[in-house]
């Protein structure tokens, strides 16, 4: 039997195998721009994303003149950024290639290509770096930042005096001239121009603060000394010792006289109470009346008369096994140690001071 063909619907004409054709050519088309599209946002975005290595810090120097090609070409050599081509056509959308400081810049692998690009506009931030030797006081550190134009001396004792500081060891003695006088760690330091008085002592305070870690806290217990105790110990070591590997043997020596109740009688601390570093004390200046004066006073002065560096702080943690009760001090610098008062002028009668 004969079957005719369907007929179709009123209104509507069967598709056309070209059009059928045409409508998955366009749907395939669709689908490999859109993968293309992708891979393309994809390689972007991994491009001008940060590189990502850490703990990893990238000194990169921009010379004058430099095109931001070269700029590029550098910062991709050096590991800041993954795409020279992106990085130059981010800075020509966003038109900042012209804007591009030269100087010198730290980066890490945490920076993106804005975020590198952000940075160079603004150039090299400009720091300020002083450096606090051990051994100096904070009349001295006044003096010394004043001087290299950091700080106003006045206003820095002012703040030293009467500012709240966030610090641990505040108010163990209030019998010190300069209640956290020893406790300005001696260090190099680098700041902004805008860093203020009260700042900079802080960022003191803190280091000391790192330095004085569990171990040695936990040392000081073992010896029955407070924070406070150390540090002015150590501040007296480390104005008496001129050479390193003999700061646990003075230390020592200072300990042993504690121990049996002797005066410490150490010339620095009578150069704190005159309020003047002297090359010779004479002896009138050994009768100075002062409770930091250990020539009159028995025991420890009421605080630290210096900030004392780690290593005088080690040493009186650590101090050597000796049972040295006196020393004086040579030309060159060396101590003479002696157990005995009689040693202690016999060296002295060899050329000690």
């Amino acid at each position: 039997m004969f079957i005719s063909p369907r007929k179709p619907l009123p209104g509507k004409k069967p598709p056309h195998l070209r059009e059928i054709y045409n409508y998955h050519h366009y749907r395939q088309m669709m689908v490999i721009m859109l993968l293309i599209f992708g891979v393309v946002l994809g390689f972007i975005h991994y491009s001008t994303s940060a590189v990502g290595v850490d703990n990893h810090v990238i000194h990169v120097t921009i010379d004058n003149n430099s095109t931001t090609s070269q700029i590029a070409s550098r910062l991709k050599d050096q590991g800041v950024i993954r795409s020279e081509y992106l990085f130059r056509i981010y800075t020509r959308l966003t038109k900042t290639d012209q804007g591009l400081k030269a100087g010198e810049y730290h980066f890490d692998g945490h920076w993106t290509i804005p975020q590198v690009v952000e940075r160079l506009k603004e150039g090299t931030v400009k720091t300020l770096s002083f450096t606090i030797p051990e051994g100096y006081n904070v009349l001295q550190i006044s003096r010394l930042l004043e001087s290299e134009g950091v700080v106003d001396a006045g206003k820095f004792l002012h703040t030293f005096e009467t500012g709240k500081f966030e610090f641990p060891y505040l108010g163990q003695n209030e019998r010190n001239k300069y209640s956290l006088e020893g406790f300005l760690f001696p260090d190099t330091y680098k700041i902004s121009p805008k860093t203020n008085e009260k700042e900079i002592i802080q960022m003191m305070l803190e280091n000391f603060t790192r330095i004085y870690g569990p171990e040695y806290q936990h040392r000081a217990e073992e010896l029955g000394l407070s924070v406070h105790e150390v540090v002015t110990l150590a501040s007296i070591v480390e104005r008496e010792a001129k050479i390193e590997k003999e700061r646990p043997i003075i230390a020592a020596v200072f300990h042993n006289r504690l121990k049996k109740g002797m005066r410490l009688q150490s010339c620095a601390t009578v150069q704190y109470a005159l309020g003047e570093i002297k090359d010779e004390l004479l002896y009138e200046d050994l009768d100075v009346q002062s409770p930091y004066n250990t020539y009159l006073n028995q025991g420890l002065p009421p605080g630290p008369i210096c900030s004392p560096g780690e290593a005088s702080i080690k040493a009186v943690l650590y101090p050597a096994d000796v049972s040295y009760l006196y020393f004086v001090a040579k030309e060159d610098g060396h101590h003479a140690f002696s157990d005995t008062y009689e040693g202690h002028l016999s060296a002295k009668n060899n050329g000690g001071g």
